[in-house]
């Protein structure tokens, strides 16, 4: 285990929201046993309130990754030893659950987003607007010039802007580090310059737990941004273990998460990304989604899902030493020489493809094509950054300059098994790619 991570925030969307924003998840049947396939309603942690003002589509990639620095250590932020290691009387070190809210409250932050949706308009056509995201996030590292916080990637996903909001109320910009979007994990960067000392000295880094000691019963508590109106503190006790869910995001990519903590705490729209967390105060998972409904309408109550912080704490880690970078200017622009498409939903649990963007042309001489890509390759990963659309690949080149080296890897079927490759690729220039 990594010695320290951050906590929660979830997604998700009022009914009026949900109907705004078209929004609508794909209802799916709870079965029994240990998997299940869930109407999962993901806390998508951005309730999503389309924004009246017409926005042009700027689709900034969020896919931001951190500093250069590779130590895999982050030194934690000071707090004092009241607030940092308080237990029952009983010296069992199990807490009351206001103590584990009162020691964990500083380690979450609300994230805010601002993002574009496509919407069609009263007279025909579509228009594009403004949309703003709520959501949380768990402080969970510290680097030279960074402060590191863990959320789920579906709070992030399309986000042109964020803003990270903490204990203090004091709130400053954040850059998306990287994500998995196999794992559905993120971590969001916000440079150390930006935070007032005030608020250094009330913040800490989360204090890590072992959810592989997590037995049935355990009581935890969750804490997260509920519906957007800020931190809010539920607890239940661990109801399930190794739990499997079929998840739809916002762009319809499939997730196949597994290995779930089930919990009957509280974890509604807005948790996702927030802290569960043990009695003794640690985090021991990233909460993720609940289920609402069955496929026949019936109402679920107290069905709520997280990641297993023992299972997320490798992404995590590898997330957090990614280098930031920031958008490359227009003459820098970069291209691959591929054309491709998304592998739909469908397909993916079908057929087993993975998830990503499946290359329909490699463009001869291309960059792509010196590479060894090949037509049928499907592209799941550029630079330690999951790709899970094309849309996403877009926005992620735009952080890239044209001569610049990076590796790409592919899944190429082998007898009908996809196995990775891993591809040095020179991206090429986006002027060249116009004159073809």
């Amino acid at each position: 285990m990594s010695e320290q991570f951050n906590e929660n925030i979830e997604r998700d969307f009022t009914d009026e929201q949900q109907e705004k924003t078209k929004k609508v998840r794909e209802k799916k049947p709870m079965t029994t046993g240990k998997k299940w396939v869930t109407v999962v309603a993901m806390a998508l942690v951005f309730g999503l309130i389309a924004g009246g003002t017409m926005f042009g589509v700027n689709a900034a990639g969020n896919y931001l990754a951190g500093n250069d620095s590779s130590s895999d250590q982050v030194g934690q932020t000071q707090t004092t030893s009241s607030d940092s290691n308080s237990s029952s009387s009983d010296g069992s070190g199990q807490g009351t659950v206001a103590e584990v809210a009162k020691n964990a409250m500083p380690s979450v932050v609300t994230i805010s987003t601002m993002s574009v949706e496509e919407m069609r308009s009263f007279f025909g056509g579509t228009q594009q607007y403004e949309v703003e995201g709520a959501g949380t996030g768990v402080i969970v590292g510290e680097n030279d010039t960074e402060l590191l916080i863990a959320t789920n990637n579906h709070v992030v996903e399309g986000a042109t802007s964020l803003s990270v909001g903490f204990i203090d109320e004091e709130s400053a910009a954040g850059e998306v580090k990287g994500t998995d979007v196999n794992n559905d994990l993120a971590v969001v960067s916000v440079k150390l310059s930006d935070i007032p000392e005030d608020t250094m000295n009330q913040i800490k880094i989360a204090t890590v737990g072992d959810s592989d000691d997590l037995q049935l019963g355990d009581q935890v508590v969750a804490i997260g941004n509920a519906l957007g109106y800020g931190q809010s503190v539920t607890s239940g006790y661990v109801s399930a273990l190794d739990r499997d869910l079929t998840l739809t995001d916002q762009s319809g990519t499939t997730i196949n998460s597994t290995g779930l903590i089930q919990t009957d705490a509280a974890i509604n729209e807005g948790n996702s990304g927030g802290a569960l967390l043990n009695m003794k105060g640690e985090l021991i998972g990233i909460n993720e989604a609940k289920s609402s409904s069955t496929s026949t309408g019936a109402t679920v109550d107290n069905i709520g899902f997280a990641i297993p912080i023992d299972k997320a704490e490798d992404s995590l880690q590898q997330l957090m030493n990614l280098k930031t970078r920031e958008k490359v200017d227009e003459s820098q622009a970069s291209y691959l020489g591929i054309r491709g498409s998304d592998v739909s939903a469908e397909a993916s649990e079908l057929y087993g493809i993975p998830t990503g963007v499946v290359i329909s042309e490699v463009v001869e001489n291309g960059p792509a094509d010196q590479a060894g890509v090949k037509k049928g390759d499907i592209l799941t990963e550029l630079d330690g950054r999951s790709i899970s659309s094309m849309a996403q690949l877009q926005d992620v080149l735009q952080y890239y300059a044209a001569g610049e080296t990076v590796d790409l890897v592919v899944q190429r079927s082998d007898n009908g098994e996809y196995q990775a490759q891993t591809l040095s690729i020179t991206l090429g220039s986006a002027d060249d790619a116009q004159n073809q």
